[in-house]
């Protein structure tokens, strides 16, 4: 990796864009965040942080998407910024995912960005001909979520700036809060009754995704799209077994659903490419994956807002 780097990186309060900036600030990186706190917690990006800069706003905004890249000068981009909250509103989905990549594709050309890293949906094949899906496999979204991030990957593929895109499988990591893991976290040890769809994910902890972080925010990594994920494909049962184990319950027989007419039924990614490419492959398994995620949230509770950064005058807590 580069030895100091300018990130700027969309979507800064939100799971994934804030647990980097916990990882690069304390290496001495200078970062940039926009969030529009749609979806994203203020709380996890505080003012007065040594070497952190938060503007609100929408990367739907061009005129302050070239702000930002005109004032700070980054070196390079992490683009995670998406919409995904109302699956009917097509239009902010296209507003963010589509036209906010373009202005972010397009701001980092103008100032000079030495490397972009997007993130996009394991959605964007919809539903796959063979599982595990190849990174080459058809890009075949039926959601508006699936179809705008595709095109907006397509946009930021185009551009001149050396660009990787990290197609992800489910990540886990502080502040998780949504998805089958911290639902059943919670249900269970209320002692409420659960139910697990049909369906077949891949996990991958958080530690994983940031060694393949390192690797293509490097000055010589590949570029292009990558699959980054286990392989391994686990049921939403095997979830929740996971989860009663770790808590000591006996759960029972729970209650298998069918997957609705807007879900997949396995997505699951193939990494081997991105082993061939780039060397990475995930080394923490699925269990202590799931265990490390349930140990996090005995510490912190269930929450997308617990911040490790450390505010003026106070000690952050490592995790």
């Amino acid at each position: 990796m580069t030895s100091k780097m300018r990130i700027l990186i969309t979507g800064g309060a939100g799971c994934l864009g804030s647990n980097l900036i916990e990882r690069y600030l304390p290496r001495g990186h200078e970062v940039l965040a926009i969030d529009n706190f749609a979806t994203g917690n203020r709380q996890v990006v505080p003012e007065g942080i040594d070497g952190l800069t938060v503007v609100e706003g929408s990367i739907a905004d061009k005129a302050l998407v070239d702000q930002c890249f005109a004032s700070f000068k980054p070196t390079h981009v992490i683009h995670s910024a998406a919409a995904y909250k109302d699956l009917n509103d097509w239009a902010e989905d296209t507003a963010t995912n589509v036209t906010g990549s373009i202005h972010v594709a397009r701001a980092a050309e103008s100032a000079g960005v030495k490397r972009i890293v997007n993130f996009q949906t394991a959605l964007c094949y919809g539903r796959p001909d063979t599982v595990p899906i190849p990174v080459d496999a058809p890009a075949r979204p039926f959601t508006s979520y699936g179809i705008s991030k595709t095109a907006g990957e397509q946009f930021m593929m185009m551009g001149s700036v050396l660009t990787v895109s990290l197609r992800l499988a489910n990540i886990t990591g502080p502040r998780l809060a949504i998805g089958p893991i911290p639902t059943f976290y919670t249900r269970l040890k209320e002692g409420k009754s659960c139910f697990c769809s049909d369906t077949q994910r891949d996990f991958l902890d958080m530690e994983d995704f940031f060694t393949v972080m390192d690797i293509v925010l490097g000055e010589d990594a590949p570029t292009g799209i990558f699959n980054i994920s286990t392989g391994e494909g686990k049921s939403i049962k095997d979830v929740f077994e996971a989860v009663a184990a770790y808590l000591g319950v006996d759960a029972g027989e729970v209650p298998i659903v069918p997957p609705g007419d807007d879900d997949v039924p396995a997505v699951v990614l193939d990494p081997a490419e991105t082993k061939n490419r780039l060397g990475w492959s995930a080394e923490i398994g699925f269990e202590d994956t799931i265990n490390r995620m349930l140990a996090w949230y005995d510490r912190h509770g269930v929450s997308a807002i617990y911040s490790h950064l450390a505010t003026p005058g106070q000690a952050s807590d490592g995790q």
